[in-house]
């Protein structure tokens, strides 16, 4: 049920970069990702990274509440030239000839089928456009609504149904627009490794990532998200990996957010503010163990909105990531955004409504981090 639609600023709208060639990308059907038929099941389930997901993304950002607030625009393919800005031309030119084969699996559970490559150009090329809109002055907040998802792919390689690196891009593409320096908040539930990788050496963009504690799931995805993985070189200190214990919900996220994230983003005082979502952290998805729910989701969107208005003059770039319940993703959503619009009460009320949290145990493990931070982390010394 929504509530009564709540007045905003005129300027206060949400630029939406979508093209509907992005739901093309077929990922199949098997044993959950591995596309594998074992012959003893009547019903195999779609690929958790399917286009149902985008769909309902889509459509309530098209007919729900919040749909006053939207305006879209056409997204378009990337260039393979501007891919080479985070990927390298040997990785590029692997993907090109897995497509041009009829497609190949990449790493476990990431399928490039026949159709896929068109996808992903579509993805990384959205949210270069969405980038280029906010940069040119044309809108402040922009959200690439992309698929496949790219937070883990790597400049060398593709991990966790990544091929592209779809906010990495468009972190470079800030930079060399003249931007000084970039955050990137992650909030999906797995380690946005890739986006780290590609930036684990620079001090212009500080990457932070809340997810549950998974670790490295083998050779694509090496990287541990663990807490002192700060980043090497110049960029030592600016990967802040914030690894949450399973069952971490609203209030430990909210915790995680006050008391790690604003100040770090406050010491580093970034001129662009990007946020990485993903709904896979909420208490329904199939691929997490978090239990945020519409309202972790919109305290995150307000917060982040918070910071960019104070630090980058309200610029804010939101670029989708994973997600896997077909309902409660879009409904999540909805709530990140409503949060970034800054609206006075929810537009949409939750359909569950309520979940049972214990924050204490999160909230030990958060002042550990922090405690961790404050000696380890050069900028943070005196946060």
């Amino acid at each position: 049920m929504a509530s009564s639609v709540v007045a905003l600023p005129a300027d206060n709208l949400i630029h939406v970069f979508w093209d509907e060639g992005m739901l093309k990308h077929d990922t199949g059907r098997g044993v959950f990702d591995t596309g594998m038929d074992p012959g003893f099941l009547d019903v195999l389930e779609k690929h958790p990274e399917n286009s149902d997901r985008v769909k309902n993304m889509c459509s309530i950002l098209k007919r729900g509440p919040i749909s006053p607030f939207i305006t879209w625009h056409q997204g378009r393919p990337a260039q393979v030239s501007e891919l080479l800005s985070f990927h390298t031309q040997e990785y590029v030119n692997e993907l090109i000839e897995a497509d041009r084969n009829g497609g190949k699996e990449l790493c476990g559970g990431t399928f490039l089928n026949p159709g896929s490559w068109d996808s992903t150009l579509l993805a990384a090329g959205s949210t270069l456009s969405a980038m280029k809109h906010i940069i040119d002055g044309q809108g402040k907040i922009a959200y690439a609504l992309v698929r496949p998802p790219g937070h883990h792919a790597q400049p060398t390689q593709a991990d966790g149904y990544c091929f592209l690196n779809n906010a990495g891009l468009a972190v470079q593409l800030a930079l060399d627009g003249g931007c000084r320096k970039v955050v990137v908040l992650d909030i999906d539930v797995h380690y946005g490794n890739g986006t780290a990788e590609g930036f684990y050496r620079s001090d212009k963009v500080l990457t932070i990532s809340l997810h549950m504690n998974h670790g490295s799931w083998g050779p694509s995805h090496p990287q541990g998200g663990t807490i002192d993985e700060l980043g090497e070189g110049e960029g030592f200190g600016y990967n802040l990996n914030i690894p949450l214990p399973n069952g971490t919900g609203d209030k430990g996220y909210g915790y995680a957010m006050q008391h790690l994230v604003v100040p770090a983003i406050e010491k580093f005082e970034p001129d662009m503010m990007v946020l990485v979502v993903g709904q896979d952290s909420s208490a329904f998805d199939s691929n997490g163990r978090q239990c945020l729910t519409m309202e972790g989701y919109r305290e995150i969107g307000r917060t982040i909105r918070g910071m960019a208005d104070k630090y980058s003059n309200g610029r804010l770039l939101i670029v989708q990531e994973g997600g896997y319940h077909v309902t409660y993703s879009a409904y999540c959503l909805h709530a990140t955004l409503e949060g970034v619009l800054d609206v006075s009460e929810p537009l949409l009320s939750d359909p569950i409504a309520y979940y049972p949290e214990d924050d204490s145990f999160p909230t030990k493990i958060i002042e550990t981090i922090k405690k961790y931070h404050k000696e380890a982390v050069p900028f943070l010394k005196d946060a």
